[in-house]
Formats: C-alpha cells, sequence, structure tokens
C-alpha cells in the first residue's frame, strides 16, 4: 500500500435488505435468511433477496426496454452502483472506473438458453450478449455513463475482493483517482444447486427436521460440526474507492494481501490455509498484528474450510487471535459477492462501534473496542485475499 484509499460509500441488495439501516437491522437480529426452495421437488435451503428488494428489481427491469432482456446478476449491479455512487457523491463526469465481478455470471439466463438449445438446436439472438461475463460491468458503465476504464473478471469466491485489489492498484498508479468496485451473485438456480450438492458440501438439513437443526441450517465457523453445511445466497455489494483521506470516508483500507496455493485438486486448501496465512502476514504488514480486533472470515459453513482458515489465523496471530466472525450462518454463501458482503459487515461494525457474532457459538471472544479489521476470502483455487480497514 503505497497510500491510505478511502471508502466512501459501500452499498447492497441482499436477503439483507437494499438500505444501511435495514442491512444494520437484521444483522442486529439473532435470526438467519435462509429460507427452503423447491429444486427437483426437494426442499434444499437458500438465501434468497427480500420480497421487498425483488420488487426494487422488477422496477428496474422494467424501466428500460434494454433491461427487459438482462440477468439478475447484471440488474443487481446496476441497483447497488445507482446507490453506492449516489452515496459517495460521484457524477458520470467523474470517470470513475469500474470492476465488477462474479463467480457464476448470468446462471439463470445460460440455463434456460441451453434448455432451449437442446430443444430446438437453434440459440436466441441475445443468448451470446446477455451470458458473456463482461456484460455486468459494461451494462453498469452504461447506466451510470461513465468514460471511465471498465473492467470484469471471474476469481471463485474471491472475485470481489480482487476488485478491490485492482481499484487499489489503479489508484496507487495515478491512472485513476475513484474506483466503483464489488461484485453481484445470482446462483439459486438449479444446476448451480446441483454442482455443489455433487460436491457433497451444502446443507442437508431438511426442512422438516427438529427445531434444534432448523435453527441454523448453515453451520459457519461451528469447529464442531461433522458434516458440511453449505447453503447459497444472492445479491450484490458495491464500494465506492478513492485516493486518500476523505473526511466523507466511512473507513480507510489500509493493507492488502493476495496468495494462491499449489493445489492437489481442483478444490483443494490445506489443512492450515497457507494461502491465507500469506495473504494476512502481506495485509497486516508492518503493523502491529496485536491491533487487529475483528476478522471477518470467509468461513462458508464447510468443515475443510472452516477448519484450515481458523488454524491459518492461529499460526499469523498466535495466542492474539482476534474476535472472529462470518456472515454465512445469515445470508449463504453469495459466491464472487462474499467479499464485498463480508466487507460492508466490516463497515458497518467499525461505524456503529459494535460486534455481530455468530449465536450459536458459546464462550465468542468479543471485542473492547473495533478500530481494526480484516476481511478474509478464498475461492476454488486456493486465491486468498485479506483486506484491512481501519476506522476513519
Amino acid at each position: 500500500m503505497q497510500k491510505p484509499i478511502s471508502i466512501t460509500a459501500i452499498t447492497s441488495i441482499s436477503p439483507l435488505g437494499v438500505s444501511e439501516k435495514e442491512v444494520w437491522k437484521s444483522y442486529l437480529k439473532p435470526h438467519h435468511y435462509l429460507n427452503p426452495k423447491k429444486f427437483f421437488d426437494k426442499s434444499v435451503w437458500v438465501a434468497n433477496l427480500s420480497d421487498e428488494a425483488k420488487k426494487e428489481i422488477v422496477l428496474l427491469r422494467n424501466s428500460d426496454s434494454k433491461y427487459k432482456t438482462l440477468d439478475d446478476t447484471v440488474l443487481y449491479a446496476i441497483y447497488a452502483s445507482r446507490q453506492a455512487i449516489a452515496s459517495a457523491g460521484w457524477k458520470a463526469q467523474d470517470n470513475f472506473g469500474i470492476n465488477i465481478g462474479s463467480s457464476r455470471g448470468a446462471t439463470t439466463l445460460f440455463e434456460n438458453y441451453h434448455k432451449s438449445f437442446l430443444k430446438t438446436n437453434t440459440s436466441d439472438t441475445l443468448s451470446s450478449p446477455t451470458t458473456t461475463l463482461g456484460n455486468i460491468s459494461s451494462w453498469v458503465a452504461h447506466d451510470l455513463q461513465t468514460q471511465g476504464p471498465e473492467i470484469s473478471h471471474s476469481i471463485t469466491c474471491s472475485t470481489a475482493l480482487h476488485s478491490v485489489l485492482n481499484g487499489v492498484a489503479w489508484i496507487n498508479s495515478g491512472m485513476c483517482d475513484k474506483f466503483l468496485v464489488g461484485g453481484s451473485e445470482a446462483p439459486l438456480t438449479p444446476f448451480t444447486i446441483a454442482q455443489m450438492q455433487a460436491l457433497k458440501i451444502y446443507s442437508k438439513v431438511a426442512y422438516n427436521s427438529s427445531q434444534n437443526e432448523i435453527a441454523f441450517p448453515c453451520r459457519a465457523l461451528d469447529l464442531e460440526k461433522t458434516k458440511n453445511t453449505m447453503v447459497l445466497g444472492e445479491g450484490a455489494a458495491m464500494l465506492c474507492l478513492e485516493a486518500g483521506n476523505k473526511q466523507n470516508a466511512l473507513a480507510k483500507i489500509i493493507g492488502i494481501g493476495y496468495a494462491t496455493e499449489i493445489l492437489k485438486h481442483n478444490i483443494s486448501i490445506s489443512s492450515d490455509a497457507k494461502c491465507f496465512q500469506k495473504s494476512m502476514k502481506m495485509a497486516v504488514g508492518n503493523f502491529n498484528p496485536k491491533d487487529v480486533d475483528i476478522i471477518v472470515m470467509h468461513a462458508p459453513g464447510t468443515i475443510k474450510g472452516d477448519s484450515s482458515e481458523y488454524k491459518a489465523i492461529k499460526k499469523v496471530f498466535t495466542t492474539n487471535t482476534p474476535a472472529l466472525t462470518s456472515n454465512k450462518w445469515k445470508i449463504g454463501h453469495t459466491f464472487g459477492t462474499s467479499g464485498a458482503l463480508s466487507l460492508e459487515l466490516a463497515v458497518l461494525m467499525l461505524q456503529k462501534q459494535q460486534f455481530i457474532g455468530i449465536p450459536f457459538l458459546e464462550d465468542e471472544k468479543t471485542p473492547k473496542k473495533i478500530n481494526t479489521i480484516m476481511v478474509n476470502a478464498v475461492g476454488f483455487g486456493g486465491n486468498a485475499v485479506s483486506i484491512l480497514l481501519r476506522k476513519n
């Protein structure tokens, strides 16, 4: 990090709501936002947008004839991006950069177009332009009318935090002084759910289970669980990054870290997550590890994913382990968006000076102060990112 980067806005659309007030109110509640949804005549736990949020997306889709054919990933991104630049006070003539990523992209459209192709052996005219990954950032750029650089990428579940890395790099290079970054994901589709089930990592808690089991279908950060409990969620989150110390900053990025593991197979991660050890050490840099008050963990609710990250934290912070939390027990795993939603939680805790823990964990450490928070994300391929935030 050559200089501090200010986060001047962070907005989202997720199962938690569509406004800062609504999101914080949802975090203060001890229950989750997971619901049963039928796929292949079986109920599966998912975290979908609220009815109110869905109405906002319907209004957006109907506001422009060109938007009617777009995938939800694009519409979620447009909605959250509009809110973000309005909150930051940016104008189109500022020519800010845009970097929005997604792990899965246009899953709904892709599956529907392919289903149609199998029946007719022909493809819809718009099947290619509306499913290409680049159409998320390009449609946001069109909607906001900015002339700055526009980038798309996919680095699995660490996609959103990699967009933060890119924004920081562009700003530090001097080529741009403002960047809109984030992720968008709408993965609640039959094939995507089936893919996660095939990996044997999806929660199998039945909807008609006992109340004790139903209480928390995703046991993120529960190191005593004996089965994988990952649940998918949907949504988008965007951050406005600006060079230097801004008076209107919600928080400052004071450290970034990244690393990639040597793979043994497609979804492997070492038992002590060496990629996280490297990314966290890099993010901390010359700062004292004792000063990190909280880590918002990736913790997807899988046995190995949770435990390996926890062991990595123990190796890096030894006896000075910060308070630990995750939001996936509450809103599921939103793939490429997840890191940005974790950053949103971190910024809210810094702003509100209140720790949001996990209700089913006993003897959870609570910080006495909240000045510095680390946010972690990792995806298939062992691509870890750690971002260090400080209260402005």
